[in-house]
């Protein structure tokens, strides 16, 4: 009978395409990991990885099996949690996959209010690029995920989960800090602090000014950050004006460190949503999770942006 333990194993190397990758995430020796495939491919009696020195690579019965063995592993978690369920009790482990800076702020507090009614269920929240966060649910790393638009793939179902304002912020000590309400051309006169070209929170912005007449490149990016909250750092720091989620500029805004400054015409709110696979085995966790998310008690959480 095939050893779960090693199908697990199996799994997380044909993912990470590296038996070291796979060894960190399982807390193994890679020695450990590569003993566990040979063990499984013996059993099966045929070669699951190519090996080519360090690299390898799936072979063709590797490919037939990863998605075989990620079902596999989803049904047994799923009957575990199941037998759990009927004794009234909701155990297990959930995977969540975000992109977003709500999903950084908002899905701890819908966490933490979830595992205060389940104290013995353990949440996930890993914080990558939108488009990992995707892939992560197709793979079967995530069962859910957030995201901040809709990466094209057919089948994976979004729900609308929260609305992010991005605002234009500057420094307490800077000319615009007065109350005043700035004209979108004005912002061509400013050194700006820029997030990366793929952060939603940079396409929403060029959406923004596009309407206007102005190409984002147009703006005097004095520094560019992949990190909001650095972002926000740099503002109070007097480098530049920029533009961010509300809720990465909650706390200066509260401090008084930064000041929010209205741009006549331009209002800038970007949709969050839920996401999950419907091939995907739903485990009574994963279900709890999700009405939790979208039940009022959350509702709190979910409009602080």
């Amino acid at each position: 009978m095939i050893n779960l333990h090693e199908l697990n194993v199996f799994v997380e190397a044909a993912l990470a395409e590296n038996f070291s990758v796979a060894a960190r995430r399982l807390f193994l020796s890679q020695p450990a990991v590569s003993l566990h495939i040979g063990n499984l491919e013996r059993q099966l009696g045929i070669e699951l990885f190519r090996r080519n020195g360090r690299s390898i690579q799936l072979s063709d019965a590797g490919r037939v099996l990863l998605p075989l063995a990620q079902d596999t592993l989803c049904q047994m978690k799923h009957i575990e949690e199941t037998m759990w369920g009927l004794k009234g009790v909701l155990i297990g482990e959930l995977s969540i996959a975000c992109s977003t800076t709500v999903g950084k702020y908002i899905l701890p507090r819908i966490v933490a209010g979830f595992r205060r009614c389940h104290p013995q269920v353990r949440v996930t929240i890993n914080v990558t690029s939108r488009r990992s966060a995707v892939d992560g649910l197709v793979t079967g790393r995530a069962e859910i995920a957030v995201v901040s638009a809709r990466v094209s793939h057919s089948e994976l179902i979004y729900e609308p989960f929260a609305s992010d304002r991005i605002v234009l912020i500057v420094a307490a000590d800077h000319p615009w800090a007065d109350g005043r309400t700035v004209t979108p051309q004005e912002l061509l006169s400013q050194p700006f602090i820029s997030r990366e070209q793929s952060a939603g929170s940079r396409e929403v912005l060029a959406e923004g000014l596009a309407h206007h007449g102005i190409d984002i490149d147009r703006l005097e990016v004095a520094l560019t950050l992949a990190n909001a909250e650095a972002i926000e750092m740099s503002v109070e720091a007097g480098i530049g004006a920029a533009f961010v989620s509300r809720l990465a500029a909650a706390r200066g805004l509260d401090l008084g460190r930064v000041v929010e400054v209205p741009v006549e015409g331009l209002d800038l709110v970007r949709q969050i949503y839920m996401v999950r696979h419907p091939r995907r085995a739903v485990t009574p966790l994963h279900q709890a999770f999700w009405e939790y998310a979208f039940s009022p008690e959350a509702d709190a959480w979910r409009q602080l942006a």
